[in-house]
């Protein structure tokens, strides 16, 4: 059998894993504990579950798990076009806005091509890169906030998509809309901002933008969102992208068939309506934030100010002091991946899932300190 070096590209070869949050489960089963007893704080997910509007829709419909789905996300594109107030054929569904990442590297780039983010963009939209063999200019992240001035400086002859995260992750940073529209206007126009809104509700209001507004008048912009965060759907796998005909059609063709599940396009369809889910997860979100902001900074731990549904925090080794909370059944992210290793990612959790964490670490910075 051949070896890796000849059977598989360089730029296959020289991809690094997707690292996700830990299952329950798994860590349940390792510690030897009920899985009651596990905190999961690490995959931005809704401490508050799903929308119950999705729910109840998923209770109410039979679904058939012997035929094909509508392919078409038909009954999902039309309530989202109706949610956003923009034409059905401006909205792409996915299996989650990841997907939609990947099928936009896919349909813009290529060897000699290039792509323009910032660093510590997300990692899976930099493997969506890799992975078609496009390149990538990385622009430096001074203060951990996206430099739009380089970014626009970054565009060269070669680039043919932008990506742009607001809120980022792993960061939790936010761009002034102002920012973001005047860098929009700057952007050639055969080159295609992807930007990524995963996270848009939970940034206050004051801080978001409208972003299909520029929608409207940028034909090269991409807006992506998903189920997955606020509305409590990450186990279904539903996002969806935003983008003039011209690139929507392209995205389309190239969307994997059946790739949204029944399942999804229900429950996407029906959360769409639930405002009051949104409102309570908002809140607690704010609080939570509150909560584990007002303690780190008790404890002398650097964080980073967050507009999404985690924090990011300085605490030494991190990959060390998450293998530590996770001895004491508390699921947080290290970020080495990210060229942040000294950093964990913590999620915003149940009011006792987040006093957990925080007597958790204030034991284990004690800990460290009396060994030294």
């Amino acid at each position: 059998m051949a070896d890796d070096q000849t059977m598989f590209p360089q730029h296959i070869r020289a991809l690094k894993p997707y690292v996700p949050g830990l299952p329950i489960e798994q860590v349940a089963r390792r510690l030897k504990l009920p899985v009651t007893q596990i905190a999961k704080l690490a995959s931005n997910e809704n401490p508050l579950g799903a929308s119950p509007l999705a729910l109840r829709a998923l209770a109410e419909q039979p679904i058939d798990p012997s035929r094909y789905p509508d392919a078409d996300c038909t009954d999902l594109t039309h309530a989202l076009a109706a949610h956003l107030d923009v034409p059905a054929d401006w909205v792409v569904a996915a299996a989650g806005s990841e997907s939609i990442l990947g099928i936009v590297a896919s349909m813009l780039l290529a060897p000699g091509r290039s792509a323009v983010y910032s660093q510590y963009s997300f990692q899976a939209f930099v493997n969506a890169v890799q992975r078609v063999g496009g390149s990538a200019q990385v622009v430096p992240s001074p203060g951990f906030t996206v430099d739009l001035e380089a970014v626009a400086n970054a565009i060269g002859p070669d680039t043919s998509l932008v990506y742009i995260a607001n809120p980022g992750n792993p960061t939790g940073a936010w761009l002034a809309p102002q920012a973001l529209e005047a860098f929009l206007a700057r952007v050639p126009s055969k080159v295609v901002v992807l930007l990524d809104e995963a996270y848009r509700e939970y940034m206050p209001a004051e801080r978001c933008g409208d972003s299909l507004a520029w929608l409207r008048r940028h034909p090269n912009l991409i807006v992506t969102r998903t189920f997955s965060k606020a509305y409590g759907l990450a186990g279904l796998r539903v996002g969806y992208g935003v983008a003039q005909p011209h690139l929507a059609d392209v995205m389309r063709r190239l969307r994997a068939p059946f790739s949204v599940t029944q399942s999804a396009q229900l429950a996407g369809a029906a959360a769409l309506a639930d405002s009051e889910f949104l409102r309570r997860t908002a809140e607690a979100n704010r609080q939570g934030l509150a909560q584990l902001g007002a303690a780190l900074q008790r404890m002398g731990i650097e964080a980073l100010p967050s507009s999404a549904n985690f924090v990011l925090a300085r605490v030494g080794d991190g990959a060390d002091m998450a293998q530590r909370l996770q001895r004491r059944g508390l699921i947080v992210r290290p970020v080495a991946n990210y060229g942040l290793p000294e950093w964990v990612r913590l999620s915003v959790g149940r009011n006792e899932e987040n006093a957990r964490l925080i007597d958790a670490l204030e034991t284990e910075l004690q800990a460290l300190t009396d060994s030294k």
